[in-house]
C-alpha cells in the first residue's frame, strides 16, 4: 500500500488486537496483500493469502501483544505483525504452523524455505523490534501511517523490517527508516529492500 498522498482522511484509531479478531486480521492482510510481489511469488496461483496470514497470525507473528489493528469507522481496516526484541518462534508453534504452511504453500514450501534462510542471513546484529507485516483496505487514508506511528512511539529500541514493495518505501522513511540494501531471494525471484530505524 502506498499513502505518499493521503486523501480526505478519516479518523483511523489503534489499539492491540483481540484474540478472537485473528481472524480478521488476517483477512485483511491477505487482501492488502494479494498483489504483492513476494506473495505472489510465493503463492503464484493467486489463491491462499488469508489461509497463509492466518497461520503467521496465530503461530508465528504478532504473538504477545504484537498484533495492532486500525479501526474507521467501526470496522477493521488495517493491521500490523510486529515482533518483540529477541523474539523466535516456540518449537510447539513451528510444529503447528509447519503443515498449515504446507497445505497452503504446496510446492513453493521449497520456495519459503530459500526465503526464510536469505533474510535470516541478512538481519541486523543486535536487539531491535520487527515489522513482519502491515497491510489495509483502505488506500490513501493514512491507515499504514496511524499503524507505524502507533507503534513506535511506544519503542525504545531500534526496528527492522523487509519491504517486498517498493513503493511503500517512503512511508517508512518518513517515519526515519532507511534502506540498508536490495536482497535478491533468487536470480528470478523478488527484491526485498531491508529497512532499519534506530533508537530514538
Amino acid at each position: 500500500m502506498s499513502e505518499e498522498a493521503i486523501v480526505d482522511p478519516s479518523p483511523v484509531e489503534v489499539r492491540r488486537a483481540r484474540p478472537d479478531e485473528h481472524g480478521r486480521v488476517a483477512a485483511v492482510l491477505g487482501h492488502a496483500f494479494a498483489e504483492d510481489p513476494l506473495i505472489r511469488w510465493l503463492l503464484p496461483s493467486g489463491r491462499g493469502e488469508t489461509r497463509l496470514f492466518e497461520t503467521l497470525v496465530r503461530f508465528q507473528h504478532g504473538l504477545h501483544g504484537g498484533t495492532d489493528v486500525a479501526i474507521c469507522e467501526g470496522r477493521i481496516v488495517g493491521a500490523s505483525l510486529w515482533d518483540r526484541p529477541g523474539y523466535s518462534q516456540s518449537n510447539r508453534n513451528a510444529l503447528l504452523s509447519l503443515p498449515r504452511l504446507i497445505r497452503v504453500l504446496g510446492v513453493s514450501c521449497r520456495r519459503a524455505v530459500i526465503l526464510e534462510r536469505v533474510i535470516q542471513a541478512r538481519r541486523p546484529a543486535g536487539t531491535f523490534w520487527y515489522l513482519a507485516a502491515i497491510g489495509a483496505v483502505l488506500q490513501r487514508q493514512g491507515v499504514g501511517s496511524a499503524l507505524v506511528a502507533d507503534r513506535l512511539r511506544q519503542m525504545p529500541d531500534r526496528a527492522y523490517l523487509e519491504s517486498s514493495n517498493p513503493a511503500n518505501l517512503p512511508l517508512y522513511e518518513r517515519f526515519g527508516f532507511r534502506v540498508t540494501s536490495e536482497l535478491r531471494v533468487t536470480p528470478a525471484g523478488p527484491t526485498l529492500y531491508p529497512m532499519l530505524r534506530d533508537a530514538p
